[in-house]
C-alpha cells in the first residue's frame, strides 16, 4: 500500500477515535467545549475584533504602505522584510495571537510581500499580548505581578532573535530581487506620501463599503479562531481522560531527568503543547521551584500551542505562504524564551524584590482585575458584532 493510502488510513482512524471518545465522554466534552466558548466569547472576540477592523482599514487606505516606505531602512537590513512589516509586528504585539498571521496574509494578498518575505514576517510577528502576559499569566495564574516584566522581556527578546535568524530563510530564492530591494535605501516623506496617495486612488470602494468588508472579514476570521479554541479545548480534555497525557508525561520524564528538570513539569508541557492557557495553569500548580515553573511557562508562551498554530495554518492556507517555517520558528522561540528566562531571572526578578514562594492558581478568570471590564462587557460586544455580521452578510448576498 502506498504512503498516501497509509496517511489516509491513519487520519481516518484518528478521526474515528476522537469521535468515539467524545461520544463516550459527553459530559467532559461539553464542559471543555463550554470553557473554550467562554474564553472566545468573553475575551478573544472583543479584544481582537477592533484591531482586525482597524488593520483592514489602514491597509485599504494606504496608511500601511506609508509606514512601510518610512520603515524600509530599518526592517529590510534587520529582518529582510519590507517596511510594512514594522506595522504588522507592532499590531501583533499589541493584540496578540494570531493578528500577525492575519495581517501578513492580507499584505501577501495585496502583493506587498513576496511569499518568502511573508514566511519570514509571520515567523516573528505572532506574539502573546502584554495584557495576556501581565494580567492573565503573571497576576491571574501565578498571582505574582513581578513576573510580568520577566516573562514579557524573555518573550519579546526571543521573538526578536527569531526574526533576525529567519532573515536568512529563503535568501537563495530571493537573490533575483536584490535590485528591487535596494531601489530606495533612504526613503523620504514625499515618497511615503506618494505611496499612500497611489494606494488610496487604486481603491475605488466607498468608505461604507470598506468598513462593511472589514467587519465581515474580521468576524469570519474570529469565527474560525473560536472553532479552533473550542476544538482544542475538547481535544486536550479527551487526551487527558484516555490517559495519553500521563503516558506522554512518563516518556518525557526520562528526558527531563537527563537535563535535571523536575519531572512534575512534564504534564504542564504536554498541556502547553496543545493550548497555552491550560499549560500555564498546569505549570503554576506543579510541585517545583518557581524558577523552573516560570521557565516552563515561558517556553509554552513562545511555542504558542498547537491551538494557536492551527489558527495560523488556517489563515495562511488562503495564500501561498507555507506553514512549516512558522512551526520551526515557534520551536526556536520556545527554547530561546526558556533560556532567556533563566538568564534574566536574577536581574529582572530577584534583584527587583521578587520572592520565591509558590502561588496557587486562580479559581476563575473573573479574579483578574485588569480583565473585569472586558469579562463583563465581552459577551455583549460579541453578540452585537455577530448580529451586525449577519446583517452585513445578508445585505451583501441580497445585492447579488
Amino acid at each position: 500500500m502506498s504512503r498516501e493510502k497509509w496517511n489516509t488510513l491513519l487520519i481516518a482512524f484518528l478521526m474515528l477515535a476522537l469521535t468515539a471518545s467524545i461520544i463516550l465522554h459527553p459530559k467532559a466534552s461539553l464542559e471543555a467545549s463550554r470553557g473554550g466558548l467562554e474564553v472566545w466569547w468573553t475575551i478573544v472576540f472583543p479584544s481582537l475584533l477592533p484591531f482586525f477592523i482597524i488593520s483592514e482599514l489602514l491597509i485599504g487606505f494606504g496608511i500601511v504602505r506609508f509606514a512601510g516606505v518610512l520603515l524600509e531602512p530599518v526592517m529590510r537590513p534587520l529582518f529582510k522584510v519590507p517596511g510594512s512589516g514594522g506595522f504588522v509586528w507592532a499590531m501583533g504585539i499589541a493584540s496578540g495571537f494570531p493578528a500577525g498571521a492575519k495581517l501578513t496574509a492580507r499584505l501577501r494578498k495585496e502583493k506587498q510581500l513576496t511569499n518568502i518575505e511573508a514566511e519570514r514576517l509571520v515567523s516573528f510577528t505572532n506574539c502573546s499580548s502584554p495584557l495576556f502576559m501581565f494580567a492573565a499569566v503573571s497576576v491571574g495564574i501565578f498571582k505574582n505581578p513581578a513576573l510580568g516584566i520577566l516573562l514579557a522581556s524573555a518573550h519579546y527578546l526571543s521573538n526578536l532573535l527569531v526574526g533576525i535568524i529567519m532573515r536568512f530563510h529563503g535568501r537563495q530564492t530571493e537573490a533575483q530581487n536584490e535590485i528591487r530591494i535596494k531601489k530606495f535605501p533612504f526613503p523620504l516623506f514625499s515618497e511615503a506620501f506618494g505611496a499612500l496617495h497611489e494606494t488610496r486612488l487604486k481603491n475605488k470602494k466607498p468608505i461604507g463599503k470598506m468598513l462593511g468588508d472589514a467587519v465581515l472579514g474580521s468576524v469570519q476570521t474570529l469565527l474560525v479562531i473560536g472553532g479552533f479554541i473550542i476544538l482544542f479545548s475538547v481535544l486536550t480534555r479527551i487526551l487527558d481522560i484516555v490517559g495519553f497525557s500521563n503516558m506522554a508525561a512518563g516518556i518525557l520524564s526520562q528526558a527531563f531527568y537527563l537535563f535535571s528538570l523536575p519531572e512534575t513539569l512534564t504534564k504542564p508541557l504536554i498541556a502547553g503543547v496543545f493550548e497555552i492557557t491550560q499549560g500555564n495553569m498546569e505549570a503554576s500548580k506543579a510541585n517545583a521551584g518557581l524558577l523552573s515553573k516560570v521557565i516552563m511557562a515561558s517556553f509554552i508562551l513562545g511555542f504558542s500551542g498547537l491551538s494557536v498554530q492551527a489558527q495560523v495554518a488556517s489563515i495562511l492556507a488562503e495564500t501561498d505562504v507555507r506553514f512549516f517555517p512558522f512551526f520551526i520558528a515557534r520551536m526556536m522561540q520556545g527554547f530561546f524564551a526558556a533560556i532567556l528566562t533563566w538568564v534574566l531571572w536574577k536581574p529582572l526578578y530577584v534583584n527587583r524584590g521578587g520572592i520565591s514562594e509558590t502561588y496557587a492558581p486562580p479559581n476563575g478568570i473573573e479574579e483578574l482585575e485588569p480583565l473585569n471590564i472586558l469579562y463583563s462587557a465581552g459577551p455583549l460586544i460579541t453578540l452585537f458584532f455577530l448580529c451586525l455580521y449577519i446583517w452585513l452578510y445578508w445585505r451583501k448576498n441580497a445585492a447579488y
